[in-house]
């Protein structure tokens, strides 16, 4: 590593040292008064993240993520409050047994030690993670997009600010500089760093997995998909399909693609042309859909691509089957394993749907957009983990923590 970051780091590395040290008292006074002084400093830090948002395209629909107002805030700070009052789960015994060599082994949880996350955009993850990383006594090392520097830099000043009147080493919360280089130094960082998160796009991710050499916990891109089986309410699949696409577009949890049975295709896409079109949502249609939808004013023939997009707008894709079998099919070529739903009456189909359907979150009869960690009684999370080892789903305060064995013994010798 080079000397611009490697500092910083090791800092972070010996403050978490202190941080493991710190009383259950002291980890819940720092989020509440985070939570506090958030809120209180709501003015000057929507002034730093205008400074961003300035910045930005008005019209990229990404800019949502940037955005934080007076209701996104009380959102971040009431999100703080709820990680103080869930348990550390550091420290926990996970197993106690007397060996028959003799030896008194337990089996605890402790901290993962200092926790590197990259993510891009939206500032209320450095509020998140750095919470998260608080309340179960881990270190973090932050990697924000430039986008977001103001925001991020205004963030970080309040968390060490909290930090030091609790008589917490303030270092075990880092923002690293903005600057895209900075990440070819965090990739080396196996002695001081022991995971890292990437949070963002499919091409950040992998990016971030091919080229680190610190163990990367993926928290993937969501390619969702609603499917809408013949037996299914028709309101109900529109409304579902609505709100998954429409409520906040920008997310891992939107739907991106819709999967209708033939049976009904006719019926729903009638219905959801007309809610669609209030929000101008651009459609990618497959032939059969097309057909259906012919006269829609924002449709488009997909490509075969479409189908394996994360739109991240008011776009999506039209695909009808013609059966369960079809639509399981589409989902297991096309799926990042993040967020799958079915809309259906049927109770043997969509049993069939959630044992088949391989990905973080499966839902029967509900929008994809709840695979969220506060949603979820989870507080917030760091991400949406769509990989198997460790974590998957939301990566969230009970994961950020590893196993470690004591053992007690007497002389004994083997």
């Amino acid at each position: 590593m080079s000397s611009s970051i490697q500092p910083l780091i090791i800092k972070t590395w010996k403050a978490a040292i202190n941080l493991r040290q710190a009383t259950d008292k002291q980890l819940k006074a720092v989020l509440l008064q985070l939570a506090d002084e958030l809120e209180k400093n709501s003015a000057a830090v929507i002034k730093a993240n205008q400074l961003d948002v300035e910045k930005q395209d008005p019209n990229n629909p990404k800019v949502d993520r940037l955005l934080l107002n007076k209701q996104r805030i009380a959102g971040i700070a009431n999100s703080i409050r709820k990680i103080s009052k869930l348990p550390n789960p550091a420290g926990k015994t996970l197993e106690k047994r007397r060996l028959d060599n003799g030896l008194l082994l337990h089996k605890i949880a402790v901290p993962l030690g200092v926790v590197g996350a990259i993510y891009e955009s939206r500032p209320n993850v450095t509020y998140d993670i750095a919470a998260l990383c608080i309340r179960s006594q881990n270190g973090c090392v932050l990697k924000g997009s430039s986008e977001a520097e103001n925001s991020n830099l205004a963030a970080i000043r309040l968390i060490k600010k909290v930090l030091k009147a609790n008589d917490i080493d303030p270092d075990c919360v880092t923002l690293l500089p903005s600057e895209r280089e900075t990440v070819q130094e965090l990739f080396t960082a196996t002695k001081y760093v022991d995971v890292l998160i990437p949070r963002g796009s499919e091409s950040l991710i992998q990016f971030v997995r091919k080229n680190s050499l610190v163990p990367v916990i993926e928290t993937g891109a969501g390619v969702c998909h609603v499917y809408v089986e013949k037996e299914a309410s028709i309101k109900k699949a529109v409304d579902i399909v609505v709100n998954a696409k429409v409520s906040r577009p920008s997310v891992c949890n939107a739907m991106d693609t819709v999967i209708v049975d033939e049976a009904v295709a006719p019926a729903f896409l009638k219905q959801l042309q007309s809610k669609f079109n209030e929000h101008q949502v651009e459609i990618f249609a497959d032939a059969k859909s097309h057909k259906l939808l012919k006269g829609y004013p924002h449709l488009q023939k997909a490509t075969p691509e479409d189908f394996d997009r994360e739109f991240q707008s008011l776009k999506c894709a039209v695909k009808v089957v013609k059966n369960i079998d079809e639509a399981l099919d589409h989902i297991r070529e096309h799926s990042t394993k993040h967020s799958e739903a079915i809309v259906s009456n049927n109770k043997k189909q969509c049993a069939r749907f959630l044992q088949e359907v391989d990905a973080a979150a499966v839902y029967t009869n509900a929008s994809t957009r709840f695979t969220d960690g506060e949603e979820m009684g989870l507080g917030a999370e760091i991400g949406i983990s769509t990989q198997k080892l460790h974590a998957r789903g939301p990566f969230a305060l009970e994961k950020l923590v590893t196993e470690k064995w004591l053992l007690q013994g007497n002389g004994n010798i083997r």
